[in-house]
């Protein structure tokens, strides 16, 4: 083999050499793992959220549970419980279960607002129950509005809460009927015609139910010979009662809350005042047993007596002081009503969406609540009639039924 041969079969066997390792090197590369891509940084956790359940449907519940005005709060929520028990019991609503979620808003328009904000983005209810005092469903029906949610509110009076818009409607009776109840029981079965107003200048339930007396009382020929007013967290009243003695009311129309009310009628008392003080459903709590004589021969409208004989109310009581052990006043009535009569809605909706649930309450006609049978006007309030009660070692007795006009 001469030299020239060998070189080149030398180059030749380089080369192959060469393009050997060069594959090698390449199917190394292409058969290595990729590098692992540095984990994600963990997402900071989301507030805490109910786990979803295809099994349930979600209602919420806004009401004061703490505060001063806790018994309205406690006594509303005892009634959703035990219709929402019942309920259950019975096999739920379209073959499932109902969930209550309750928040706590101790007695704060703002924290209601925070309340039902959490119940519809955070919790996804159906719908609202909520609240008791005018001014906090005032804050609360907003968001339900606009996040269309349907509201049912167990026993705000004031006339504004439904104008809020379609999705709110009210199982009780407003503000305008329920002044009229008080003028016309004044009026007529107590037969007084010189009568004075002392209310909370900053509830809206209670300026707006006293301008409803006022208005209905001039009607049916009265005279209102004052008009006197008070602010949150006012102890004294001395100087509204001495004005309204001079001016020698023969009752006082006192459109508060059972908070303040004891503590009138106590001032009253004391400057010598023995006329009937007469109120509205802001009176009903089991807290009126502390004033023991001090409201003997006063009254307030309500929505149902416990002295009432109809199936629905002694079933209602009996089933109530099973569970609780005491008698349900009228907010644990309405709260029990409201749920009801949600759950029914819900039977006769097409589907559970905003839309048609709100329809389906709007519908209502001829209920049988505990509270009387509930229809819906054309704004989504109850046409209904209401009580009036007298107050008797603190106890309230049934008075009188006052119709609408």
């Amino acid at each position: 083999m001469n030299a020239l041969t060998l070189r080149g079969r030398l180059l030749k066997f380089g080369l192959a050499l060469a393009a050997l390792t060069t594959s090698l090197a390449c199917e190394a590369k292409e058969s290595r793992p990729a590098p692992k891509a540095a984990p994600a940084p963990a997402a900071a956790p989301a507030p805490a959220m109910e786990e979803e359940n295809a099994d349930e449907i979600k209602i919420g519940h806004y009401a004061s549970l703490t505060g001063s005005e806790a018994t309205f709060g406690v006594s509303t929520d005892n009634g959703i419980k035990l219709a929402v028990a019942e309920r259950n019991a019975a096999g739920g609503v379209k073959g499932k279960k109902i969930k209550l979620i309750t928040y706590d808003n101790q007695g704060k328009p703002q924290e209601s607002v925070v309340a039902v904000t959490r119940l519809i983005d955070q919790d996804k209810v159906v719908a609202v129950l909520g609240e008791v005092a005018s001014s906090r469903s005032l804050a609360g029906a907003p968001v339900c509005q606009r996040k269309g949610v349907p509201m049912v509110t167990p026993s705000s009076t004031n006339p504004d809460v439904t104008s809020v818009g379609n999705m709110i409607s009210r199982v009780c009776f407003i503000d305008p009927f329920q002044g009229y109840v008080g003028a016309k029981f004044a009026r007529e079965n107590l037969n007084l015609s010189k009568g004075a107003t002392l209310y909370n200048r900053a509830q809206a339930y209670s300026s707006g139910l006293s301008n409803n007396f006022v208005e209905s009382f001039k009607k049916l020929g009265g005279t209102v010979v004052s008009e006197q007013a008070y602010s949150d967290g006012d102890n004294d009243f001395s100087a509204q009662l001495t004005a309204i003695r001079a001016k020698g009311a023969e009752f006082i129309y006192i459109p508060g809350y059972y908070t303040e009310v004891v503590n009138i009628a106590k001032q009253a008392r004391r400057l010598g005042m023995n006329v009937p003080l007469i109120g509205g459903d802001g009176w009903d709590s089991e807290e009126l047993r502390n004033a023991g004589d001090t409201l003997n021969g006063c009254y307030f409208s309500n929505h149902y007596s416990h002295e009432d004989t109809r199936p629905e109310v002694v079933e209602f009581i009996a089933k109530y002081q099973k569970e609780y052990g005491k008698v349900p006043d009228g907010l644990a009535a309405l709260g029990y009503d409201a749920a009801r009569l949600l759950f029914d809605a819900m039977d006769r909706a097409d589907s559970l969406s905003g839309k048609d649930l709100a329809a389906a309450i709007a519908a209502t006609k001829n209920f049988p609540g505990v509270t009387g049978t509930i229809s819906m006007d054309s704004k989504r309030n109850a046409t209904k009639d209401a009580v009036m009660l007298e107050v008797v070692n603190g106890v309230p007795k049934y008075k009188a039924t006052i119709k609408p006009e």
